[in-house]
């Protein structure tokens, strides 16, 4: 089928369109937030199209996948078509309370990503499915080499408490943190904005995977680096309980223990390497693309009967 989805999360996006769609995605000439069109730094396949956002409607999608409430003034020009709103977000305000900007809606499938989402979002009575997420898989690349720790985070210095900036001096390991605007950053070496490949192989270079998030749905970075085959050390706060077993790190609230765990991982390889293959085997299993492309097929069939 013809899906209109426009290009929000990067990460996202390339495991969806692995699938067997045709995928329209929005492009403006300023290719701005709502026609960013293909993405530039990862490999999408000849069945994702770029379509003029006034021209959508010519496009004849089967079905819109929306992710932002904005999009729903965006496809008024489409008329009556099955939409489906993808909430990529844990909830934000007055959490546990807090409602979805979809509650009571009958005319749209809410899909949340994890199952924590679902739980804190209030939506009413719109319908919702939980689509866990998938991944697409970078290989194992876990050497070990580097006896450091590597945190993923974009913009920690804007963001803060949400994603446990302020937890980093606390966590008594040599750090190196990847992502967007991590310059700036004292006590660690930051790596600013690497392309994607080239960060999935540094990372696999460091010991351990540390994940100290307070509030977010589930960092796509930390399942990428659990298909590295990297042990994990992360705090116990949304879906990280549900995504990293026992037998794949540590997960806790605890900075004392948090920080024991880091340096078990640092100081023994061979703990590092057995636990990081144990991690590869849980996220393949349960966020793999195959179960990940499942679901969604099935929930398309169904809004678009």
């Amino acid at each position: 089928m013809r899906i209109l989805l426009w290009h929000v999360h990067g990460s996202y996006t390339t495991a969806f369109v692995q699938g067997g769609h045709e995928y329209l995605i929005p492009v403006t000439p300023d290719r701005g937030a709502y026609g960013l069109g293909r993405a530039r730094t990862w490999d999408w396949p000849a069945s994702v199209r770029e379509v003029p956002l006034d021209l959508i409607a010519a496009a004849e999608p089967d079905v819109v996948i929306l992710q932002r409430p904005h999009e729903l003034e965006l496809i008024h020009p489409l008329g009556d078509v099955p939409m489906i709103y993808l909430e990529h977000d844990a909830p934000w305000g007055d959490v546990p309370l807090t409602r979805h900007p979809l509650a009571d809606r009958h005319d749209v499938h809410l899909v949340h990503v994890t199952h924590f989402n679902a739980l804190f979002w209030d939506a009413g009575s719109t319908p919702v499915t939980v689509i866990e997420h998938g991944v697409v898989d970078p290989g194992p690349r876990w050497t070990g080499e580097i006896p450091r720790a590597a945190v993923v985070v974009n913009e920690p210095l804007r963001r803060g408490r949400y994603v446990g900036t302020d937890l980093l001096p606390r966590l008594g390991a040599p750090l190196d943190v990847f992502g967007m605007k991590v310059s700036g950053l004292t006590g660690c070496r930051t790596h600013e904005d690497l392309p994607q490949d080239r960060m999935h192989t540094e990372l696999g270079r460091r010991r351990v995977y540390v994940h100290p998030i307070r509030w977010t749905s589930l960092g796509l970075s930390l399942l990428e680096a659990m298909h590295l085959g990297m042990p994990v050390v992360a705090l116990a706060t949304t879906e990280a309980v549900e995504a990293v077993p026992p037998e794949a790190g540590v997960v806790s609230t605890r900075i004392d223990v948090l920080r024991a765990a880091i340096k078990r991982f640092l100081d023994d390889p061979a703990d590092a390497a057995e636990t990081g293959g144990a991690a590869r085997r849980r996220v393949l299993e349960r966020y793999g693309l195959r179960r990940f492309l499942g679901d969604w097929d099935r929930l398309l069939l169904e809004v678009t009967r």
